[in-house]
Protein backbone atom coordinates (compact mmCIF):
# COMPACT_ATOMS: atom_id res chain seq x y z
CA UNK A 1 0.00 0.00 0.00
CA UNK A 2 1.30 3.45 -0.92
CA UNK A 3 2.65 5.58 1.92
CA UNK A 4 2.73 8.76 -0.18
CA UNK A 5 0.80 11.47 1.68
CA UNK A 6 -2.19 12.91 -0.17
CA UNK A 7 -1.87 16.30 -1.85
CA UNK A 8 -2.80 18.81 0.83
CA UNK A 9 -4.51 21.04 -1.73
CA UNK A 10 -7.17 18.40 -2.24
CA UNK A 11 -8.38 18.31 1.37
CA UNK A 12 -7.15 21.54 2.98
CA UNK A 13 -9.87 23.95 4.10
CA UNK A 14 -7.59 26.99 4.17
CA UNK A 15 -9.38 28.26 1.07
CA UNK A 16 -12.64 28.66 3.00
CA UNK A 17 -13.59 32.07 4.36
CA UNK A 18 -13.84 32.09 8.14
CA UNK A 19 -12.39 33.87 11.16
CA UNK A 20 -8.98 32.24 10.81
CA UNK A 21 -8.64 33.15 7.12
CA UNK A 22 -9.91 36.74 7.36
CA UNK A 23 -6.45 38.11 6.67
CA UNK A 24 -6.01 35.89 3.62
CA UNK A 25 -9.43 37.01 2.40
CA UNK A 26 -8.47 40.68 2.70
CA UNK A 27 -5.16 40.25 0.87
CA UNK A 28 -6.74 38.11 -1.86
CA UNK A 29 -9.63 40.46 -2.55
CA UNK A 30 -7.37 43.51 -2.49
CA UNK A 31 -5.17 41.95 -5.17
CA UNK A 32 -8.19 41.19 -7.33
CA UNK A 33 -9.58 44.70 -6.86
CA UNK A 34 -6.24 46.30 -7.70
CA UNK A 35 -5.96 44.19 -10.85
CA UNK A 36 -9.51 44.98 -12.00
CA UNK A 37 -9.02 48.68 -11.24
CA UNK A 38 -5.86 48.75 -13.35
CA UNK A 39 -7.68 47.03 -16.20
CA UNK A 40 -10.64 49.43 -15.95
CA UNK A 41 -8.28 52.39 -16.20
CA UNK A 42 -6.53 50.92 -19.24
CA UNK A 43 -9.60 49.88 -21.27
CA UNK A 44 -9.60 51.52 -24.70
CA UNK A 45 -12.14 49.36 -26.54
CA UNK A 46 -15.10 47.17 -25.49
CA UNK A 47 -13.24 43.89 -25.70
CA UNK A 48 -10.09 42.18 -26.93
CA UNK A 49 -11.41 41.03 -30.30
CA UNK A 50 -10.01 37.51 -29.87
CA UNK A 51 -11.69 34.99 -32.15
CA UNK A 52 -14.02 32.31 -30.90
CA UNK A 53 -11.44 29.71 -31.94
CA UNK A 54 -8.73 31.47 -29.93
CA UNK A 55 -10.92 31.74 -26.84
CA UNK A 56 -12.07 28.14 -27.16
CA UNK A 57 -8.44 27.04 -27.26
CA UNK A 58 -7.55 29.15 -24.20
CA UNK A 59 -10.45 27.73 -22.20
CA UNK A 60 -9.76 24.20 -23.36
CA UNK A 61 -6.11 24.21 -22.27
CA UNK A 62 -7.01 24.65 -18.59
CA UNK A 63 -6.88 21.30 -16.81
CA UNK A 64 -9.72 21.43 -14.31
CA UNK A 65 -8.76 18.01 -12.92
CA UNK A 66 -5.18 19.03 -12.10
CA UNK A 67 -3.97 19.57 -8.52
CA UNK A 68 -4.72 22.99 -7.09
CA UNK A 69 -2.25 25.81 -7.78
CA UNK A 70 -3.23 28.04 -4.87
CA UNK A 71 -5.51 31.04 -4.65
CA UNK A 72 -3.08 33.69 -5.91
CA UNK A 73 -1.99 31.76 -9.00
CA UNK A 74 -5.53 30.60 -9.68
CA UNK A 75 -6.88 34.14 -9.60
CA UNK A 76 -4.03 35.46 -11.73
CA UNK A 77 -4.74 32.72 -14.27
CA UNK A 78 -8.48 33.45 -14.09
CA UNK A 79 -7.93 37.17 -14.65
CA UNK A 80 -5.64 36.48 -17.60
CA UNK A 81 -8.39 34.42 -19.17
CA UNK A 82 -11.61 36.13 -18.12
CA UNK A 83 -10.78 39.78 -17.43
CA UNK A 84 -8.50 40.04 -20.45
CA UNK A 85 -11.27 38.95 -22.79
CA UNK A 86 -14.36 40.22 -20.97
CA UNK A 87 -16.75 42.72 -22.55
CA UNK A 88 -16.46 46.07 -20.76
CA UNK A 89 -19.83 47.79 -20.65
CA UNK A 90 -18.37 51.04 -19.36
CA UNK A 91 -16.40 51.68 -22.56
CA UNK A 92 -18.01 54.43 -24.70
CA UNK A 93 -17.84 52.19 -27.78
CA UNK A 94 -20.08 49.57 -26.16
CA UNK A 95 -23.62 50.33 -27.33
CA UNK A 96 -25.15 46.96 -28.08
CA UNK A 97 -27.51 45.55 -25.47
CA UNK A 98 -29.27 46.52 -22.26
CA UNK A 99 -26.05 46.41 -20.24
CA UNK A 100 -25.04 49.32 -18.06
CA UNK A 101 -21.95 50.49 -16.21
CA UNK A 102 -22.52 49.81 -12.53
CA UNK A 103 -22.65 52.05 -9.50
CA UNK A 104 -19.53 51.78 -7.34
CA UNK A 105 -21.52 51.53 -4.06
CA UNK A 106 -23.35 48.55 -5.55
CA UNK A 107 -20.04 46.88 -6.39
CA UNK A 108 -18.93 47.38 -2.79
CA UNK A 109 -22.20 45.88 -1.58
CA UNK A 110 -21.69 42.97 -4.00
CA UNK A 111 -18.37 42.17 -2.30
CA UNK A 112 -20.05 42.37 1.09
CA UNK A 113 -22.97 40.09 0.23
CA UNK A 114 -20.74 37.57 -1.58
CA UNK A 115 -18.47 37.18 1.45
CA UNK A 116 -21.27 36.95 4.00
CA UNK A 117 -23.28 34.73 1.63
CA UNK A 118 -26.74 35.41 3.01
CA UNK A 119 -29.68 33.53 1.56
CA UNK A 120 -32.89 35.50 1.87
CA UNK A 121 -35.32 32.61 1.55
CA UNK A 122 -36.01 32.40 5.29
CA UNK A 123 -35.72 34.85 8.13
CA UNK A 124 -33.48 32.59 10.21
CA UNK A 125 -30.90 32.60 7.39
CA UNK A 126 -31.04 36.33 6.77
CA UNK A 127 -32.55 38.34 9.67
CA UNK A 128 -31.91 42.01 8.82
CA UNK A 129 -31.38 41.22 5.13
CA UNK A 130 -35.01 40.14 4.85
CA UNK A 131 -36.13 43.37 6.49
CA UNK A 132 -33.96 45.46 4.16
CA UNK A 133 -35.33 43.70 1.08
CA UNK A 134 -38.90 44.11 2.33
CA UNK A 135 -38.21 47.84 2.80
CA UNK A 136 -36.98 48.13 -0.78
CA UNK A 137 -40.03 46.27 -2.07
CA UNK A 138 -42.21 48.76 -0.15
CA UNK A 139 -40.15 51.65 -1.56
CA UNK A 140 -40.56 50.42 -5.14
CA UNK A 141 -44.29 49.89 -4.62
CA UNK A 142 -44.58 53.45 -3.33
CA UNK A 143 -42.80 54.70 -6.46
CA UNK A 144 -45.21 52.70 -8.62
CA UNK A 145 -48.25 53.83 -6.66
CA UNK A 146 -49.25 50.51 -5.07
CA UNK A 147 -50.61 51.61 -1.72
CA UNK A 148 -50.33 48.20 -0.04
CA UNK A 149 -48.47 46.07 -2.57
CA UNK A 150 -46.07 43.18 -2.23
CA UNK A 151 -43.30 41.63 -4.26
CA UNK A 152 -39.92 39.96 -4.22
CA UNK A 153 -36.50 40.32 -5.82
CA UNK A 154 -35.76 37.99 -8.72
CA UNK A 155 -32.89 37.03 -11.02
CA UNK A 156 -34.13 39.20 -13.89
CA UNK A 157 -36.99 40.32 -16.08
CA UNK A 158 -37.60 36.86 -17.48
CA UNK A 159 -38.21 35.42 -14.01
CA UNK A 160 -40.22 38.47 -12.94
CA UNK A 161 -42.49 38.15 -15.97
CA UNK A 162 -42.87 34.41 -15.40
CA UNK A 163 -43.82 34.97 -11.77
CA UNK A 164 -46.34 37.68 -12.64
CA UNK A 165 -47.97 35.50 -15.28
CA UNK A 166 -48.01 32.54 -12.90
CA UNK A 167 -49.91 34.70 -10.42
CA UNK A 168 -52.27 35.77 -13.22
CA UNK A 169 -52.85 32.15 -14.21
CA UNK A 170 -53.62 31.12 -10.64
CA UNK A 171 -56.07 33.98 -10.29
CA UNK A 172 -57.79 32.90 -13.54
CA UNK A 173 -57.93 29.31 -12.26
CA UNK A 174 -59.55 30.27 -8.96
CA UNK A 175 -63.19 29.32 -8.56
CA UNK A 176 -66.02 31.69 -7.56
CA UNK A 177 -65.70 30.49 -3.97
CA UNK A 178 -62.02 31.50 -3.89
CA UNK A 179 -60.61 27.98 -3.98
CA UNK A 180 -58.10 26.69 -6.51
CA UNK A 181 -59.70 24.77 -9.39
CA UNK A 182 -58.51 21.19 -9.83
CA UNK A 183 -59.01 18.25 -12.15
CA UNK A 184 -61.10 18.52 -15.31
CA UNK A 185 -62.37 22.00 -14.46
CA UNK A 186 -58.82 23.30 -14.14
CA UNK A 187 -57.41 21.68 -17.28
CA UNK A 188 -60.42 22.60 -19.39
CA UNK A 189 -60.15 26.26 -18.43
CA UNK A 190 -56.35 26.38 -18.66
CA UNK A 191 -56.51 25.41 -22.34
CA UNK A 192 -58.68 28.46 -22.97
CA UNK A 193 -56.48 31.02 -21.20
CA UNK A 194 -55.04 33.77 -23.39
CA UNK A 195 -52.32 36.42 -22.93
CA UNK A 196 -52.74 39.59 -25.00
CA UNK A 197 -49.47 41.32 -25.91
CA UNK A 198 -47.84 43.05 -28.87
CA UNK A 199 -45.22 41.53 -31.13
CA UNK A 200 -42.71 43.84 -29.41
CA UNK A 201 -43.29 42.35 -25.97
CA UNK A 202 -40.32 40.53 -24.48
CA UNK A 203 -39.83 36.95 -25.64
CA UNK A 204 -40.18 35.82 -22.03
CA UNK A 205 -43.95 36.37 -22.33
CA UNK A 206 -44.26 33.59 -24.91
CA UNK A 207 -41.71 31.48 -23.04
CA UNK A 208 -43.70 31.89 -19.83
CA UNK A 209 -46.85 30.72 -21.61
CA UNK A 210 -45.02 27.54 -22.59
CA UNK A 211 -43.63 26.99 -19.08
CA UNK A 212 -47.07 27.57 -17.56
CA UNK A 213 -48.58 24.82 -19.69
CA UNK A 214 -50.81 27.07 -21.75
CA UNK A 215 -51.89 26.15 -25.26
CA UNK A 216 -49.63 26.83 -28.23
CA UNK A 217 -51.82 29.73 -29.36
CA UNK A 218 -52.18 31.24 -25.89
CA UNK A 219 -50.29 34.45 -26.72
CA UNK A 220 -52.46 36.67 -28.93
CA UNK A 221 -50.72 39.46 -30.86
CA UNK A 222 -52.33 42.88 -30.42
CA UNK A 223 -51.95 45.51 -33.14
CA UNK A 224 -49.63 48.49 -32.71
CA UNK A 225 -49.34 52.05 -33.97
CA UNK A 226 -46.63 53.36 -36.29
CA UNK A 227 -44.13 53.56 -33.41
CA UNK A 228 -44.71 50.02 -32.20
CA UNK A 229 -46.88 50.92 -29.23
CA UNK A 230 -49.95 48.86 -28.37
CA UNK A 231 -53.02 50.31 -30.07
CA UNK A 232 -55.87 50.59 -27.52
CA UNK A 233 -58.46 50.10 -30.28
CA UNK A 234 -56.71 46.90 -31.35
CA UNK A 235 -56.64 45.77 -27.73
CA UNK A 236 -60.38 46.43 -27.40
CA UNK A 237 -60.98 44.30 -30.47
CA UNK A 238 -58.71 41.52 -29.17
CA UNK A 239 -60.53 41.49 -25.83
CA UNK A 240 -63.88 41.22 -27.57
CA UNK A 241 -62.67 38.58 -30.04
CA UNK A 242 -61.25 36.47 -27.22
CA UNK A 243 -64.54 36.56 -25.35
CA UNK A 244 -66.55 35.74 -28.48
CA UNK A 245 -64.34 32.69 -29.08
CA UNK A 246 -65.20 31.40 -25.62
CA UNK A 247 -61.65 31.96 -24.37
CA UNK A 248 -60.51 33.77 -21.22
CA UNK A 249 -58.06 36.66 -21.01
CA UNK A 250 -55.55 35.55 -18.40
CA UNK A 251 -53.50 38.74 -18.70
CA UNK A 252 -52.78 41.77 -20.84
CA UNK A 253 -49.07 42.61 -21.03
CA UNK A 254 -48.14 46.24 -21.58
CA UNK A 255 -44.48 46.99 -22.19
CA UNK A 256 -42.87 50.04 -20.63
CA UNK A 257 -39.74 50.12 -22.75
CA UNK A 258 -39.63 47.68 -25.64
CA UNK A 259 -36.24 46.05 -26.14
CA UNK A 260 -35.72 47.32 -29.68
CA UNK A 261 -37.56 50.62 -29.97
CA UNK A 262 -37.46 51.64 -26.31
CA UNK A 263 -41.10 52.72 -26.57
CA UNK A 264 -43.78 52.62 -23.90
CA UNK A 265 -47.27 51.31 -24.49
CA UNK A 266 -50.06 53.75 -23.45
CA UNK A 267 -50.54 52.29 -20.00
CA UNK A 268 -53.45 54.48 -18.92
CA UNK A 269 -55.59 53.67 -21.96
CA UNK A 270 -54.75 49.98 -21.62
CA UNK A 271 -55.67 50.09 -17.92
CA UNK A 272 -59.06 51.56 -18.83
CA UNK A 273 -59.83 48.53 -20.99
CA UNK A 274 -58.48 46.06 -18.43
CA UNK A 275 -60.59 47.63 -15.68
CA UNK A 276 -63.69 47.47 -17.87
CA UNK A 277 -63.18 43.77 -18.61
CA UNK A 278 -61.65 42.70 -15.27
CA UNK A 279 -58.46 41.65 -17.08
CA UNK A 280 -55.16 41.30 -15.25
CA UNK A 281 -52.77 44.05 -16.43
CA UNK A 282 -49.07 43.26 -16.21
CA UNK A 283 -46.61 46.04 -17.02
CA UNK A 284 -43.20 44.83 -18.10
CA UNK A 285 -41.04 47.80 -17.07
CA UNK A 286 -37.78 45.86 -17.07
CA UNK A 287 -36.24 48.57 -19.27
CA UNK A 288 -38.39 51.57 -18.44
CA UNK A 289 -38.53 51.02 -14.70
CA UNK A 290 -35.82 53.63 -14.17
CA UNK A 291 -38.41 56.26 -15.08
CA UNK A 292 -39.84 55.70 -11.60
CA UNK A 293 -37.03 57.95 -10.31
CA UNK A 294 -36.86 60.32 -13.28
CA UNK A 295 -38.00 63.86 -12.62
CA UNK A 296 -38.25 64.66 -16.34
CA UNK A 297 -39.95 61.53 -17.68
CA UNK A 298 -41.91 59.95 -14.82
CA UNK A 299 -45.13 60.94 -16.64
CA UNK A 300 -44.41 58.33 -19.30
CA UNK A 301 -45.40 55.69 -16.73
CA UNK A 302 -48.76 57.31 -16.02
CA UNK A 303 -51.28 54.59 -15.26
CA UNK A 304 -48.74 52.04 -14.00
CA UNK A 305 -50.33 52.26 -10.54
CA UNK A 306 -53.44 50.63 -12.05
CA UNK A 307 -51.56 47.49 -13.09
CA UNK A 308 -52.01 44.23 -11.20
CA UNK A 309 -48.29 43.40 -11.48
CA UNK A 310 -45.08 45.12 -12.59
CA UNK A 311 -41.59 43.98 -13.56
CA UNK A 312 -38.61 46.25 -12.80
CA UNK A 313 -35.00 45.40 -13.68
CA UNK A 314 -32.65 47.29 -11.40
CA UNK A 315 -29.68 45.93 -13.37
CA UNK A 316 -30.72 48.02 -16.36
CA UNK A 317 -31.80 51.58 -15.67
CA UNK A 318 -30.87 51.61 -11.97
CA UNK A 319 -27.22 50.81 -12.85
CA UNK A 320 -26.92 47.74 -10.64
CA UNK A 321 -24.65 44.72 -11.16
CA UNK A 322 -26.39 41.64 -12.53
CA UNK A 323 -28.59 40.33 -11.16
CA UNK A 324 -31.18 42.60 -9.57
CA UNK A 325 -34.84 42.58 -10.59
CA UNK A 326 -38.18 42.50 -8.84
CA UNK A 327 -41.77 41.53 -9.47
CA UNK A 328 -44.29 43.77 -7.71
CA UNK A 329 -48.01 43.14 -7.20
CA UNK A 330 -50.78 45.53 -6.20
CA UNK A 331 -52.64 42.89 -4.15
CA UNK A 332 -50.52 40.77 -1.74
CA UNK A 333 -53.04 37.93 -2.07
CA UNK A 334 -51.92 37.45 -5.67
CA UNK A 335 -48.53 36.20 -4.47
CA UNK A 336 -50.16 34.04 -1.82
CA UNK A 337 -51.64 31.90 -4.61
CA UNK A 338 -48.14 30.98 -5.81
CA UNK A 339 -46.75 30.02 -2.38
CA UNK A 340 -45.68 26.45 -1.60
CA UNK A 341 -45.45 24.86 1.83
CA UNK A 342 -42.40 23.02 3.19
CA UNK A 343 -42.07 22.25 6.90
CA UNK A 344 -38.35 22.98 7.03
CA UNK A 345 -38.68 26.42 5.39
CA UNK A 346 -42.11 27.94 5.99
CA UNK A 347 -43.88 25.89 8.65
CA UNK A 348 -47.56 26.56 9.20
CA UNK A 349 -46.98 27.38 12.86
CA UNK A 350 -43.99 28.50 14.89
CA UNK A 351 -43.05 28.72 18.53
CA UNK A 352 -41.97 32.31 17.89
CA UNK A 353 -43.63 35.34 16.33
CA UNK A 354 -44.36 33.92 12.86
CA UNK A 355 -46.32 37.03 11.92
CA UNK A 356 -43.15 39.10 12.38
CA UNK A 357 -40.49 36.76 10.99
CA UNK A 358 -41.23 36.81 7.27
CA UNK A 359 -40.03 33.85 5.23
CA UNK A 360 -39.73 35.21 1.69
CA UNK A 361 -39.63 31.74 0.16
CA UNK A 362 -43.42 32.11 0.32
CA UNK A 363 -43.15 34.89 -2.26
CA UNK A 364 -40.34 33.62 -4.48
CA UNK A 365 -40.02 31.03 -7.23
CA UNK A 366 -36.49 30.45 -5.94
CA UNK A 367 -35.49 28.84 -2.69
CA UNK A 368 -31.86 29.78 -2.15
CA UNK A 369 -31.63 33.42 -3.21
CA UNK A 370 -28.86 36.01 -3.05
CA UNK A 371 -29.30 39.25 -1.13
CA UNK A 372 -29.22 41.30 -4.35
CA UNK A 373 -31.34 44.01 -2.75
CA UNK A 374 -28.28 45.14 -0.78
CA UNK A 375 -26.75 46.63 -3.93
CA UNK A 376 -29.74 48.86 -4.60
CA UNK A 377 -29.89 49.82 -0.92
CA UNK A 378 -26.26 50.99 -0.96
CA UNK A 379 -26.74 52.89 -4.21
CA UNK A 380 -29.84 54.71 -3.01
CA UNK A 381 -28.09 55.71 0.19
CA UNK A 382 -24.98 56.85 -1.70
CA UNK A 383 -26.43 58.88 -4.57
CA UNK A 384 -30.13 59.09 -3.77
CA UNK A 385 -33.13 58.29 -5.92
CA UNK A 386 -32.82 61.65 -7.67
CA UNK A 387 -29.21 60.88 -8.50
CA UNK A 388 -30.22 57.65 -10.22
CA UNK A 389 -33.02 59.54 -11.97
CA UNK A 390 -30.54 62.08 -13.33
CA UNK A 391 -28.51 59.23 -14.88
CA UNK A 392 -31.67 57.80 -16.45
CA UNK A 393 -32.50 61.20 -17.93
CA UNK A 394 -28.92 61.58 -19.16
CA UNK A 395 -29.04 58.45 -21.33
CA UNK A 396 -32.50 59.37 -22.64
CA UNK A 397 -31.28 62.88 -23.44
CA UNK A 398 -28.28 61.40 -25.24
CA UNK A 399 -30.51 59.20 -27.40
CA UNK A 400 -32.63 62.24 -28.28
CA UNK A 401 -29.47 64.13 -29.25
CA UNK A 402 -28.32 61.26 -31.48
CA UNK A 403 -31.72 61.17 -33.16
CA UNK A 404 -31.49 64.90 -33.84
CA UNK A 405 -27.93 64.49 -35.10
CA UNK A 406 -28.96 61.84 -37.62
CA UNK A 407 -32.21 63.47 -38.69
CA UNK A 408 -30.75 64.77 -41.97
CA UNK A 409 -27.98 62.22 -42.43
CA UNK A 410 -27.68 60.92 -46.00
CA UNK A 411 -25.95 57.67 -45.07
CA UNK A 412 -27.29 56.57 -41.70
CA UNK A 413 -31.07 56.47 -41.90
CA UNK A 414 -33.08 56.49 -38.68
CA UNK A 415 -35.66 53.75 -38.25
CA UNK A 416 -38.44 54.70 -35.86
CA UNK A 417 -38.50 56.74 -32.66
CA UNK A 418 -37.78 56.01 -29.01
CA UNK A 419 -39.04 57.06 -25.57
CA UNK A 420 -35.92 55.82 -23.82
CA UNK A 421 -32.34 55.34 -24.99
CA UNK A 422 -32.21 53.26 -28.17
CA UNK A 423 -31.29 54.36 -31.68
CA UNK A 424 -32.33 52.21 -34.66
CA UNK A 425 -30.75 52.95 -38.02
CA UNK A 426 -29.53 51.52 -41.32
CA UNK A 427 -26.59 52.43 -43.51
CA UNK A 428 -28.23 53.23 -46.82
CA UNK A 429 -26.95 56.19 -48.83
CA UNK A 430 -28.53 57.01 -52.17
CA UNK A 431 -27.79 54.29 -54.70
CA UNK A 432 -27.61 51.47 -52.15
CA UNK A 433 -30.54 49.11 -52.62
CA UNK A 434 -32.67 47.71 -49.82
CA UNK A 435 -31.12 44.30 -50.40
CA UNK A 436 -27.58 45.72 -50.15
CA UNK A 437 -28.46 47.64 -47.00
CA UNK A 438 -30.05 44.52 -45.51
CA UNK A 439 -26.87 42.53 -46.10
CA UNK A 440 -24.68 45.26 -44.61
CA UNK A 441 -26.38 45.15 -41.21
CA UNK A 442 -24.99 41.81 -40.04
CA UNK A 443 -21.65 42.32 -41.80
CA UNK A 444 -21.01 45.74 -40.27
CA UNK A 445 -21.87 44.49 -36.80
CA UNK A 446 -19.60 41.49 -37.28
CA UNK A 447 -16.65 43.56 -38.53
CA UNK A 448 -16.84 45.91 -35.56
CA UNK A 449 -17.34 43.12 -33.01
CA UNK A 450 -14.57 40.92 -34.38
CA UNK A 451 -12.14 43.84 -34.24
CA UNK A 452 -13.10 44.60 -30.64
CA UNK A 453 -13.29 48.31 -31.51
CA UNK A 454 -17.03 48.76 -31.00
CA UNK A 455 -20.10 46.75 -30.15
CA UNK A 456 -23.46 47.56 -31.72
CA UNK A 457 -26.49 45.33 -31.97
CA UNK A 458 -28.64 44.22 -34.87
CA UNK A 459 -32.32 43.47 -34.93
CA UNK A 460 -35.26 43.20 -37.31
CA UNK A 461 -37.97 45.84 -37.42
CA UNK A 462 -41.05 45.47 -39.61
CA UNK A 463 -39.31 42.66 -41.47
CA UNK A 464 -36.20 44.72 -42.23
CA UNK A 465 -32.81 44.28 -40.48
CA UNK A 466 -31.27 47.32 -38.84
CA UNK A 467 -28.47 48.30 -36.50
CA UNK A 468 -29.18 49.34 -32.93
CA UNK A 469 -27.46 51.45 -30.32
CA UNK A 470 -28.58 50.91 -26.74
CA UNK A 471 -27.27 53.86 -24.74
CA UNK A 472 -27.10 53.08 -21.02
CA UNK A 473 -23.92 54.89 -20.02
CA UNK A 474 -24.56 58.36 -18.52
CA UNK A 475 -20.90 59.30 -19.03
CA UNK A 476 -21.02 58.81 -22.79
CA UNK A 477 -21.15 62.01 -24.85
CA UNK A 478 -22.58 62.79 -28.27
CA UNK A 479 -19.02 62.89 -29.62
CA UNK A 480 -18.44 59.37 -28.24
CA UNK A 481 -21.49 58.14 -30.15
CA UNK A 482 -20.37 59.98 -33.27
CA UNK A 483 -17.07 58.08 -33.08
CA UNK A 484 -18.96 54.77 -32.96
CA UNK A 485 -21.11 55.84 -35.89
CA UNK A 486 -17.92 56.83 -37.71
CA UNK A 487 -16.71 53.25 -37.29
CA UNK A 488 -20.03 52.04 -38.68
CA UNK A 489 -19.61 54.29 -41.71
CA UNK A 490 -16.02 53.17 -42.23
CA UNK A 491 -16.92 49.50 -42.04
CA UNK A 492 -19.84 49.97 -44.44
CA UNK A 493 -17.70 51.93 -46.90
CA UNK A 494 -15.07 49.19 -46.87
CA UNK A 495 -17.58 46.39 -47.27
CA UNK A 496 -19.30 48.14 -50.18
CA UNK A 497 -15.98 48.88 -51.87
CA UNK A 498 -14.88 45.27 -51.47
CA UNK A 499 -18.17 44.05 -52.90
CA UNK A 500 -17.82 46.43 -55.85
CA UNK A 501 -14.37 45.07 -56.63
CA UNK A 502 -15.64 41.52 -56.41
CA UNK A 503 -18.58 42.31 -58.67
CA UNK A 504 -16.47 44.21 -61.23
CA UNK A 505 -14.74 41.14 -62.55
CA UNK A 506 -13.94 37.65 -61.41
CA UNK A 507 -10.35 37.34 -60.18
CA UNK A 508 -8.29 35.70 -62.98
CA UNK A 509 -6.53 33.32 -60.62
CA UNK A 510 -9.72 31.37 -60.20
CA UNK A 511 -9.40 29.62 -63.54
CA UNK A 512 -6.25 30.80 -65.35
CA UNK A 513 -2.69 31.91 -64.77
CA UNK A 514 -2.67 35.73 -64.49
CA UNK A 515 -0.31 36.07 -67.47
CA UNK A 516 -2.48 33.96 -69.79
CA UNK A 517 -5.73 34.80 -71.48
CA UNK A 518 -8.79 34.02 -69.33
CA UNK A 519 -10.20 30.57 -70.01
CA UNK A 520 -13.74 31.09 -71.24
CA UNK A 521 -15.70 28.23 -69.70
CA UNK A 522 -18.87 29.24 -71.52
CA UNK A 523 -17.10 29.16 -74.89
CA UNK A 524 -15.49 25.81 -74.07
CA UNK A 525 -18.86 24.38 -73.19
CA UNK A 526 -20.08 25.10 -76.71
Amino acid sequence: MSTTPPDATLTCTDALLNSSTAGTYARTVHRVVDDVAARLAAVDQPWSGASNAELTALVGTVDLDAPGIGADDALRETAALYATHAVWFHDPAYAAHLNCPVAIPAVGAEAMLAAINTSVDTYDQSTVATLMERRLIDWTNERIGFAAGDGVFTSGGTQSNLHALLAARERALTGPDGTRLTGVARHGLQDRLRILATGSSHFSVAKSAMLLGLSDDAVVAVGVDADGRMDPDALAEALATTERAGDVVMAVVATAGTTDRGCLDPIGAIADLCDATDAWLHVDAAYGGGLLVSRARRHLLEGIERARSVTVDFHKTFFQPVSASAVLVREPADLDRTAWHADYLNPASEDGPADVEVNQVDRSLQTTRRFDALKLWATLRAVGADGIGEMVDAVCDLAAAVHADLAGDHELRLVGRTDLSTVLFRYQPDGVTDAQADALVARVRRVLFDSGRASVAKTVLDGRPCLKLTLLNPDVTLDDVRRVLGLVRGAAHGLLAGQALADEHEPPCRDVHPHLDRYDTAEAAR
